[in-house]
C-alpha cells in the first residue's frame, strides 16, 4: 500500500472516486502543488500529477508522486495519456486541475496550443466536457498585461473555471490553498444549494460595557464558518455575518462583521437580511444588554452595580420580517437533561423551522454533539467535528 492512502479521506469524502488531473506549471508557487496535492487526496480524490518541463526545475517530480502515489507524467508518449486520462476513456479523470498556470501556459490554452503534456491535457479535457480549473500566479505586471486581461476572459468564454489570484503590489499571488479546494468541491461535489441564497450569523456578540470593556461568551464561530463554506462547496450562494470570533473565515466567503445584538437589529431593520432562502442563526447572542457607562469604569471601588435591560430577540425579528424564509436557530443549554423537550418547546414559541440544540460542553470545542429538531418534531442526534456537523445540518435544511 502507497503512504498515501494512510491519508485517503482523512478530511472529508466529500471527493471520494473523483480522479483530478493536477498539472503544474512552472511558476515558482509550484512549490505549493505538493500540499494542494495532500489536501485533495485527504478530501478523498485520485491525484494523478502532471508537470511541465518548467515546473520539473522547481519542485521534483519525486516530490509529487509521494504526494499522489502516482508517477507525474512528464511528457506524452505511446501510451496517449492526455487521451486515457482526458478523453472518452475509462480511466478519464473528472477535472483537469492547472495549479498554478503561468501567463504562457494561460496563453497556449486559449489558443487551443498543445506543446507539452499538460496543454495536451487541457485541449482534450476541453474537447471531452471534463471541467477545466486554472489558477494563475504570476508577477502583477505580467497579470495586468492586457493580453493576460484578454486571455482570462476568453478562458471564462471556455467554460474554464478561474480561481483568481490574490493581488499584492507587486505579485498576483496564488489563491489560498482551501480557496483552491473548496472550488473544486464546488464542481465536483454536491450541488443541492444550487440557486438558493443562505444568510449565516456566527461569532460571539460583545456589548460594551465602557469604551474600552466588553461583555462577551467563549463561543469561537467556527460552526458558523463551517456552515457557510458548506454551502459555497454544494454550489449555494452564501453570506456570514460573524461578530467576535476566533476563527479567520476564508477569502472566497462574502462577510459582514457585526459586534453587538443591536448591530444585527439594525442591519435586520435596513433589509440587509432581504433575498435569502435560508437563515441560520448560530450566533451566540447576549440575552440582556448592560447599561454602558461613558469613558472608563475607574479602578478602586469596593463594589460595581451595572445595571441591564433585556436585548431585542433576533430571532423573533428575522421570523416577523421574512416569514417565507427557511430559518434555522441554534440553542444553547447547560446540560442534556430536558434538551429535547426544550429544544421542541423552542421551536414552537419560535415558530422556526429547524432547531439545533447543544450543550455548553460545545462552545469552542473542535468536536461537538448537537440534537436537531425539525418541524415534524422528528428528532435527530448528530456528533462531530464542526465541519461534519454543518453537513448534516444542511441535508436537514434541504430535507425541509
Amino acid at each position: 500500500m502507497h503512504p498515501v492512502e494512510e491519508i485517503r479521506g482523512e478530511k472529508s469524502s466529500k471527493l471520494n472516486g473523483k480522479r483530478i488531473l493536477l498539472c503544474v506549471t512552472g511558476s515558482v508557487a509550484a512549490v505549493e502543488s505538493f500540499y494542494l496535492c495532500r489536501d485533495l487526496v485527504r478530501h478523498g480524490a485520485d491525484v494523478v500529477p502532471v508537470m511541465s518541463e518548467a515546473a520539473t526545475r522547481i519542485i521534483h517530480p519525486d516530490a509529487l508522486e509521494f504526494a499522489s502515489g502516482h508517477k507525474p507524467i512528464l511528457s506524452l508518449t505511446g501510451g496517449v495519456e492526455h487521451v486515457s486520462f482526458c478523453g472518452e476513456s475509462n480511466d478519464k479523470g473528472d477535472m483537469v486541475l492547472v495549479s498554478p498556470c503561468t501567463t504562457n501556459t494561460l496563453s497556449k490554452i486559449t489558443l487551443g496550443i498543445c506543446d507539452n503534456a499538460v496543454t495536451a491535457c487541457v485541449v482534450t479535457a476541453l474537447g471531452s466536457g471534463i471541467p477545466v480549473v486554472v489558477v494563475p500566479a504570476m508577477h502583477l505586471a505580467m497579470y495586468k498585461n492586457p493580453v493576460t486581461m484578454k486571455n482570462l476572459g476568453l478562458a471564462e468564454e471556455l467554460n474554464i473555471h478561474v480561481v483568481k489570484p490574490e493581488l499584492t503590489e507587486t505579485k498576483a499571488r496564488i489563491a489560498d490553498r482551501d480557496e483552491i479546494v473548496a472550488n473544486v468541491i464546488r464542481l465536483l461535489g454536491l450541488k443541492d444549494f444550487a440557486g438558493k441564497k443562505v444568510l449565516v450569523i456566527a461569532g460571539a456578540s460583545a456589548e460594551p460595557l465602557d469604551d474600552i470593556r466588553v461583555l462577551t461568551n467563549r463561543s469561537s464561530g467556527r460552526m458558523g464558518v463551517a456552515l457557510a463554506e458548506n454551502v459555497f462547496e454544494r454550489d449555494g450562494a452564501v453570506e456570514l455575518w460573524l461578530g467576535w470570533s476566533r476563527e479567520k473565515p476564508p477569502e472566497y466567503l462574502r462577510v459582514k462583521r457585526f459586534e453587538s445584538v443591536m448591530d444585527i437589529h439594525r442591519m435586520v431593520e435596513e433589509g440587509k437580511a432581504e433575498g435569502f432562502d435560508v437563515i441560520v442563526l448560530c450566533a451566540a447572542l447576549a440575552n440582556y444588554l448592560p447599561e454602558k457607562h461613558r469613558g472608563k469604569i475607574g479602578s478602586g471601588k469596593k463594589e460595581l452595580k451595572i445595571g441591564f435591560h433585556e436585548a431585542p430577540s433576533i430571532v423573533d425579528e428575522i421570523r416577523r420580517k421574512h416569514r417565507n424564509v427557511f430559518v434555522v436557530a441554534f440553542k444553547a443549554e447547560e446540560s442534556k437533561v430536558g434538551l429535547e423537550e426544550k429544544a421542541k418547546a423552542f421551536l414552537k414559541e419560535k415558530g422556526v423551522d429547524l432547531v439545533v440544540a447543544n450543550t455548553l460542553s460545545s462552545f469552542g470545542a473542535n468536536e461537538s454533539e448537537v440534537l436537531i429538531v425539525d418541524s415534524k418534531n422528528e428528532v435527530y442526534n448528530a456528533k462531530g467535528s464542526k465541519d461534519v456537523l454543518a453537513e448534516v445540518i444542511l441535508s436537514k435544511i434541504k430535507k425541509g
